[in-house]
C-alpha cells in the first residue's frame, strides 16, 4: 500500500507545506484546512499548559464542549465570524451567544492565535513537473510567486475580517506584516549523473526559485560554532541512510564551482537563507552532471563527529556530512562547511583559498585599485571595508566586492595574479558595525539572533559575474585586530620580502571576538581553518607560488591594523584603518 506524503509539517517551531495540495484560495477553504485546525488545535494546548486565562475563558464560555473538540469549536466560531458580524451569529444561534458577548477577551484569543500562527517559521514549497532540457520554467515561477502572493493577502484578510466582524468596526492603523510564508521554494526533480554509493540522494527534489518576504528574522539554536571540520577516510554505506520525503536540495555555485546542499527539513530555514549568500545553479548544471560539492545536512546516523567530509578521488567530488543535532543549528555551520570543500577543491587545482576580502576601488579621479584583506572572524576585515566606503565617499565613485569572506588567489593566461570570489552575499555581524556601515542592501537581509552576541545577517552584496571574472590584485594586506597604532606602530606596514610576509600571514594572530568558541589571542594557520590545515603540505606550497609571484609583480603586501579586538575601538579602529587604507590606495592606484 502507498502511503501518501503528508501536505504538511510541523517541526521545530516551524510549518512547511506544499500549497499545491493545501490551495486555499477563498476563507472557507483556509478555515477549513487540516493545518488551520492542526494550528489552533496546538495553540489551545499552548495556552492550557500556561495556565493562561484565555484557556480558562474558552471552558468557562464552552462548558459542553470536550476538551478535545475545543479547536473544532472555535474554528466553527471563526468560520462564522469571517462570513457574519457577532450580532447575526448570535441571532442566528444562541449556542455561541455566551463566548461572542465577551468580545474583547474573543479579540485577545483571535490576536494571540495570529500571533502564534506568526511567530513559526513559514515554509511554503511547490513541485514544478519534471521537465525536458529545453523546456521553459517561467510559467511555473509565476504560478509560484502568485501564489504565495494571494496566500499571504488571504491570511491577512480572514485575521482583518473575522476581527472586524467581532469588534464592529475598521481599525484605524493597519499594519502590513508578513502573515503568509517568510521563505519559499519551487521544487524540481532532476536526473543528475549520481554516482551509485549515493543512490538515496537522486529522488530528492533541487529548489529551482526562492522567494523571501522580507523582513525575516530567525532565531536559530546556536548564535556560533565550535569545532572543527574533520576529514575521514571513507563514507560507510549506514551513514547516508535517510528518508528523502524529509529532504531537499538547495544546488550552490560556489565559485565557478557546483555544490548539491541537501538539507533535513528541520533545517529549512537556514538551508533557504543561502539564497542570500550563493547563487542558485542553473539546470544545465545539474541535469546528467556531476557537482564537485555535495554537502548532506541534517543526518540521523552517527558519524565519526558531528561535521565531517570526505574527498571521493574516484567519482571527484568531496562530500560532507553534517549530523542532526542542535549544535549545528546555526548558519556558519552551512556557509563554513561549504567553503571548506570549496577550499579544498581550490587547491587541488593550484590556486590558493583565501579567508578575506577583496573589494575594487575606482576614485573620481580616474584611480583604481584591488584590496585584499586576509583575516580570520572578527578579525576586521569587512568592517574595515565599510568604513572605508563610508569616509571616503566624496573620493570614490565605485567599489565592487568581489568576496566578503571567501575567496582564491589564481593566475590568468600572462601569470598575473587575480583574485576570484565564492558568494554573492555576506554574513555580517551586528555587534561591530555603526549604523551608517551598514551595506546598501540591509532591507533584504535575513536577520539571526538579533538580540544575542555575535548577532548576524545575511544579505545580497555583489553579482554573480563579478565573483568569477577574476580581478588583479594590487594591494594584499593581513587584518591584526590586536596591536595598538602609536608613532612606532604604523596603521599600514608593508613587507620587504616574501618569507617576512608569509611568516606572518603563516602565524595569523588575533584577539577572539566571540564568533566562535576561541577566547584571547589565538593563531590560525594562514587566517583559514577551512581546508589550509587539512591540506597544509599542499598549502605551503602553492602560497610560497603566489607570495612570489605578487612581491615580482610589485603588488603592495602587508598589514593593517584593525583594532577591533581592543575594548573601545570597535568603531574607531576600523575607521581609522580605512583612512589610512584610503591614503595608501590613492599613493599606489593605477591611472
Amino acid at each position: 500500500m502507498v502511503t501518501l506524503k503528508k501536505p504538511y509539517v510541523i517541526t521545530r517551531g516551524k510549518v512547511i507545506f506544499d500549497y499545491s495540495h493545501i490551495y486555499c484560495e477563498t476563507p472557507e477553504k483556509l478555515l477549513k484546512s487540516d493545518l488551520f485546525l492542526e494550528i489552533v488545535e496546538r495553540f489551545i494546548e499552548r495556552i492550557a499548559s500556561r495556565g493562561s486565562s484565555l484557556f480558562a475563558f474558552l471552558k468557562d464560555k464552552s462548558p459542553s464542549v470536550e476538551r478535545n473538540r475545543m479547536a473544532a469549536y472555535l474554528t466553527t466560531v471563526f468560520r462564522l465570524l469571517s462570513s457574519y458580524t457577532a450580532e447575526e451569529i448570535s441571532a442566528m444561534n444562541k449556542e455561541y451567544d455566551p463566548i461572542l458577548r465577551e468580545k474583547e477577551k474573543l479579540f485577545e484569543i483571535i490576536e494571540e492565535l495570529y500571533n502564534y500562527w506568526r511567530r513559526f517559521e513559514r515554509f511554503i514549497y511547490m513541485e514544478a513537473p519534471q521537465r525536458s532540457k529545453y523546456a521553459k520554467q517561467s510559467i511555473h515561477h509565476a504560478q509560484f510567486i502568485k501564489s504565495n502572493e494571494e496566500f499571504k493577502n488571504l491570511v491577512l484578510h480572514v485575521y482583518r475580517r473575522i476581527s472586524e466582524n467581532l469588534i464592529g468596526k475598521n481599525p484605524r492603523v493597519y499594519r502590513q506584516l508578513p502573515a503568509g510564508a517568510n521563505m519559499g521554494m519551487l521544487l524540481e526533480k532532476a536526473a543528475w549523473n549520481c554516482p551509485d554509493r549515493y543512490a538515496v540522494l537522486r529522488d530528492i527534489p533541487f529548489i529551482r526559485l526562492t522567494l523571501i518576504e522580507p523582513p525575516v528574522i530567525l532565531y536559530p539554536t546556536m548564535n556560533k560554532r565550535k569545532g572543527k571540520f574533520e576529514e575521514i577516510p571513507d563514507i560507510q554505506q549506514e551513514m547516508l541512510t535517510l528518508n528523502p520525503e524529509e529532504w531537499y536540495c538547495y544546488p550552490a555555485k560556489v565559485g565557478d564551482l557546483t555544490a548539491f546542499i541537501y538539507f533535513h527539513q528541520d533545517f529549512s530555514s537556514l538551508a533557504l537563507s543561502m539564497c542570500n549568500l550563493f547563487e542558485i545553479a542553473d539546470y544545465e548544471d545539474i541535469e546528467a552532471r556531476s557537482p564537485e560539492i555535495v554537502l548532506v545536512f541534517g543526518l540521523h546516523t552517527q558519524l565519526p563527529g558531528d561535521t565531517v567530509f570526505y574527498e571521493d578521488k574516484t567519482n571527484n567530488m568531496l562530500v560532507g556530512l553534517v549530523r542532526h543535532t542542535e549544535e549545528v543549528d546555526y548558519f556558519g555551520y552551512f556557509k563554513k562547511m561549504t567553503l571548506t570543500l570549496h577550499n579544498i577543491a581550490m587547491l587541488k587545482r593550484d590556486r590558493l583559498p583565501l579567508h578575506g576580502a577583496m573589494v575594487c576601488i575606482k576614485l573620481k579621479d580616474g584611480g583604481s585599485a584591488n584590496v585584499v584583506i586576509i583575516g580570520d572572524s572578527g578579525a576586521g576585515k569587512s568592517e574595515t571595508i565599510e568604513a572605508l566606503r563610508m569616509l571616503a565617499d566624496e573620493h570614490i565613485c565605485e567599489m565592487t566586492i568581489i568576496f566578503d569572506d571567501m575567496g582564491s588567489l589564481g593566475t590568468d593566461a600572462e601569470g598575473m595574479v587575480k583574485g576570484y570570489g565564492t558568494e554573492i552575499g555576506a554574513f555580517v555581524r551586528l555587534d561591530d558595525l555603526q549604523s551608517g556601515y551598514a551595506y546598501e542592501e540591509i532591507d533584504r537581509s535575513i536577520f539571526m539572533n538579533p538580540d544575542k552576541t555575535n548577532a548576524r545577517l545575511i544579505m545580497p552584496i555583489t553579482r554573480y559575474h563579478h565573483i568569477v571574472k577574476g580581478y588583479r590584485v594590487d594591494m594584499f594586506l593581513y587584518a591584526n585586530n590586536y596591536e595598538q597604532v602609536n608613532d612606532d606602530v604604523p596603521a599600514i606596514e608593508f613587507f620587504t620580502s616574501p618569507g617576512e610576509a608569509i611568516s606572518t600571514f603563516r602565524s595569523a594572530a588575533r584577539l577572539a571576538k566571540g564568533t566562535t568558541d576561541e577566547k584571547g589571542l589565538v593563531h590560525t594557520y594562514f587566517a583559514n581553518p577551512f581546508g589550509a590545515p587539512q591540506r597544509k603540505e599542499e598549502h605551503e606550497r602553492i602560497a610560497k607560488q603566489y607570495f612570489d609571484r605578487m612581491f615580482k609583480a610589485g603588488v603592495k603586501v602587508g598589514q593593517i591594523r584593525t583594532r577591533l579586538g581592543i575594548g573601545g575601538f570597535e568603531q574607531t579602529g576600523p575607521k581609522a584603518a580605512s583612512m589610512e587604507l584610503f591614503k595608501e590606495i590613492r599613493k599606489s592606484c593605477r591611472r
